[in-house]
């Protein structure tokens, strides 16, 4: 049976509409997902009336008001009974649906999903982990992408673990080759911590993982990595700039096509190639940040994402549900304590 999902219909930048047309876009490519909109009742009926194939599987909860994306974490946690994003994690929590979907602030829905959800056994905090594009098929998984700004070796070595189910679930890889990000590939560089959380990487080699050291930066986007793993602040800035470096590609090519006559028809002879990178690199198929380590599949949306987006977290959320995250995470952090008991992965 598919999956039931909540979604945050009031978060994103265009709420209901975008939302519902994400969920019912999802739904025509897997038949059977059903889903729980939270918000505003009125602008949901309203927005459904689009999609009379999706009225069927859904059913609405009404919530009065709305988190903005100027709350702070504290404000969101006060209000977030009556709030859309509040009501749609609570419903993770009493197991009305399988996962929740929101475009809604970040720190926000970090803050009431850990609340509500709590951390499984096993794990100090939970990671922010997003698919990123390369150069090869497959996207790399990177995490912790600012959940945490400061990491212990044991964050670092939880981290890897729930990067690593993560990998398998969404691209079928058996053991993913992990790596931690550092300012080099040799084994003497890095903070203690880095190196530290490498050691013990290296002695669970029971794990399902294929765990070989350290990458640096500039090798993110290559696909020679499945997994990255790095603390919150690194990762936040190492994706920041990621993605500026994508707009100043493709906004540089489009001012050096639009420069001349000659540029403009180099530019319609070349333009299935630009065609190609703009679909590569375009966020909304990449959509669907995952919060790792809760009791409960929480998924972040782009605030700007389009229904093609949206569609895409509510996949990835039913993926996660369908192929049991929650069980394989557990069984590496087992795994981890059994062959390295010196090794703390638990309070």
């Amino acid at each position: 049976m598919r999956p039931r999902i909540a979604i945050d219909a009031m978060g994103g930048d265009e709420g209901p509409r975008v939302m519902v047309a994400g969920a019912a876009l999802a739904r025509h490519r897997h038949e059977g997902f059903q889903f729980l909109f939270v918000g505003d009742e009125q602008k949901i009926k309203e927005a459904l009336k689009d999609h009379p194939n999706l009225s069927a599987s859904s059913e609405i909860l009404h919530a009065e008001d709305v988190i903005s994306g100027e709350d702070k974490p504290a404000q969101a946690l006060r209000k977030s009974k009556t709030t859309s994003m509040g009501l749609a994690v609570n419903a993770v929590k009493t197991g009305a649906v399988s996962a929740a979907v929101s475009a809604g602030n970040t720190g926000a829905l970090m803050a009431i999903s850990k609340l509500a959800l709590r951390t499984m056994s096993g794990i100090d905090r939970p990671a922010l982990a997003a698919l990123l594009p390369t150069l090869k098929d497959s996207d790399v998984v990177m995490l912790d992408l600012g959940a945490n700004k400061e990491c212990t070796s044991e964050n670092l070595v939880q981290f890897a673990v729930m990067g690593a189910a993560y990998s398998r679930i969404m691209h079928g890889f058996d053991k993913p080759l992990v790596k931690l990000l550092n300012i080099g590939t040799e084994e003497a560089k890095g903070t203690g911590t880095v190196q530290d959380a490498a050691a013990a990487l290296r002695e669970a080699i029971g794990l399902s993982m294929n765990f070989q050291g350290f990458t640096e930066a500039d090798k993110i986007s290559t696909g020679e990595v499945d997994v990255i793993v790095t603390d919150g602040f690194s990762g936040n800035v190492a994706l920041k700039s990621l993605e500026g470096t994508a707009r100043f590609v493709t906004d540089l090519l489009k001012r050096s096509f639009l420069s001349s006559l000659r540029s403009k028809i180099g530019f319609l002879i070349s333009r299935p190639a630009t065609e190609m990178l703009r679909e590569h690199l375009d966020p909304n198929n990449h959509n669907g940040a995952v919060f790792l380590g809760l009791n409960g599949v929480v998924v972040k949306s782009h605030g700007s994402a389009d229904e093609k987006g949206v569609a895409n977290a509510v996949e990835v959320a039913a993926r996660l549900v369908e192929d049991s995250i929650l069980e394989r995470i557990s069984e590496d952090l087992t795994k981890v304590r059994q062959l390295n008991p010196s090794t703390t992965v638990a309070k």
